[in-house]
């Protein structure tokens, strides 16, 4: 297959290089990522300033293009410029470092990546590894094979990502693979005020997971088990199940 690949960490994470590394075994790929972290912007694009497109060697060895927008632009360019002529069977970005739980798929970079994928009609996965200090790419990335060897991409759903996220336990120790869905995971955040050197208030944001969700399938329960957590995930948000409700409210 063809691939493009893509994270939010930057191109010279360790997260994408391991990643490339093992694809390259059975698939061609084709970089385009960020030129530095851009880890947490969500899916912004980049709409009033030029995007750059470098090409990214490590030793003699092209590795591909570092991009000076956000994950979103990169795959954007990615499929739209820079590989114009590539026909791509799918999008795939990570490895990330650190879970993409619950309401974590909001704010990230890569699960963006992979929904700008998704919003241009490619099959889509975003990968990461739940344990943020010493990340197990190299599972994660074997993990990512198993998935494209089980996967059939014609029989993929239009506008769908998957969301995998890796327990931190080695490869062999994974029980298997889990789906699931998104669960209420989520931050309580506080700000804490510091002063600079003229006595200017600025805050530093910090929070508390709340893990409160009962739902033994839920994305987090099923990392805890032991299981990779796989959530497919949509490019659009309506609550179907309010529509009806809603309706007898307001249309009338």
């Amino acid at each position: 297959m063809n691939i493009l690949l893509s994270n939010d960490d930057g191109i010279m994470s360790p997260g994408i290089i391991t990643l490339k590394k093992y694809l390259e075994e059975k698939h061609k790929v084709y970089v385009s990522a960020p030129d530095i972290e851009r880890s947490a912007t969500g899916h912004g694009i980049t709409v009033r300033n030029p995007l750059w497109a470098k090409k990214v060697k490590f030793g003699d060895t092209f590795f591909g293009h570092a991009v000076n927008g956000t994950p979103a632009d990169c795959v954007k360019i990615g499929l739209e410029a820079i590989y114009k002529d590539i026909k791509f069977d799918i999008v795939i970005s990570g490895i990330n470092r650190g879970a993409n739980l619950g309401t974590d798929i909001l704010y990230s970079g890569t699960v963006s990546a992979a929904l700008e994928g998704a919003v241009n009609g490619y099959p889509s996965i975003a990968v990461s590894c739940v344990d943020f200090s010493e990340p197990n790419f190299e599972d994660a990335a074997k993990v990512v094979l198993d998935i494209l060897e089980k996967m059939e991409i014609k029989f993929w759903p239009e506008f769908t990502t998957l969301n995998v996220n890796v327990p931190k336990i080695p490869y062999d120790e994974i029980k298997g693979i889990k789906v699931t869905r998104q669960s209420k995971r989520r931050y309580e955040d506080y700000f804490e005020e510091r002063k600079d050197p003229f006595g200017n208030s600025y805050y530093w944001m910090l929070g508390n997971i709340i893990e409160d969700d009962k739902d033994p399938n839920s994305d987090y329960h099923v990392i805890q088990e032991g299981y990779v957590s796989v959530t497919p995930l949509s490019v659009f948000l309506t609550k179907y199940d309010f529509i009806n409700d809603l309706k007898s409210i307001l249309e009338v």
